[in-house]
């Protein structure tokens, strides 16, 4: 599972998702991308999963570049514990995903695997995501 080896703080708060990405919305490896068009977490379980879907499926062909982190802590208080006592405990690692944000490369593959491998993978997100191609002219 992805989570930093260490962080400055050990809780953050939650924050809001304004906007959409202007860092990391053009293609940078591989000729095919999975692109976010809404706002969401996704956790690294959920990165994790949408991985090994996308491997198994290439079969060991191409190359895969996961372009998210999660470096966002998200806590949660026991069940049927009362209020106060502080803030919860650090339960799992989020990756605030913005529109436009390109989350996974796929590079040395056919179309039609890439996009299938790419179907497979939005599957596993909790956001809507478009498969993008990188064209020769420069126009995505």
């Amino acid at each position: 599972m992805l989570m930093p080896k260490k962080t400055k703080y050990k809780k953050q708060q939650r924050g809001r998702m304004k906007g959409t990405a202007y860092r990391g919305s053009e293609l940078a490896f591989g000729e095919y991308g999975l692109q976010a068009l809404e706002p969401g977490w996704v956790t690294s379980r959920q990165i994790e999963a949408a991985r090994i879907a996308m491997t198994r499926h290439i079969r060991r062909g191409g190359k895969l570049w996961i372009r998210i982190f999660p470096d966002k802590p998200v806590t949660a208080k026991p069940a049927e514990t009362r209020m106060g006592k502080g803030k919860g405990s650090v339960e799992y690692w989020v990756a605030v995903v913005k529109p436009g944000r390109i989350m996974f490369e796929l590079g040395g593959i056919s179309r039609d695997l890439a996009q299938r491998a790419m179907t497979l993978a939005s599957h596993k997100l909790p956001i809507k995501t478009k498969f993008v191609e990188h064209m020769e002219e420069g126009i995505l």
